[in-house]
């Protein structure tokens, strides 16, 4: 059980997150390039999460490309989004109760994302803070 996150819950394991279910204006919001807006459509990635304790290795792969990121949750880390969003940022993940929040702040301001599990459904939500509405 992590320090934290009291629940128990177990985070490691494979899980499936299409892409597709994701709303093109959110995409646009978030200012996701044509292209790259019309490929993850077609997207059905898979994620494979490793924990131990605090520290996750989580492992996105899909037709197009592999992604990886490592991170201990409370400490800050750079992240390269390439290939993703095609982005730098300093990221920060945090537990709220028993959800992984991330804040991540650099070249595209104001994004984020919080993981949560629910039976053995993992659920993703995407954020962003914008300003131009």
């Amino acid at each position: 059980m992590c320090s934290v996150c009291q629940s128990g819950v177990s985070w490691g394991g494979i899980f499936c997150s299409p892409f597709n279910l994701i709303p093109i204006s959110f995409l646009v919001l978030m200012r996701i390039d044509f292209a790259t807006r019309k490929i993850a459509k077609l997207l059905k990635p898979q994620k494979v999460i490793e924990q131990n304790e605090d520290s996750f290795t989580i492992h996105t792969y899909s037709s197009l490309r592999n992604y990886l990121v490592t991170f201990k949750v409370g400490e800050e880390f750079d992240e390269d989004n390439k290939g993703l969003d095609n982005r730098k940022c300093k990221s920060l993940v945090t537990w709220d109760n028993d959800r992984l929040t991330c804040i991540q702040k650099g070249e595209k301001k104001n994004r984020g994302w919080t993981h949560w599990m629910e039976g053995d459904k993992l659920h993703l939500v995407l954020t962003t803070f914008c300003s131009c509405i």
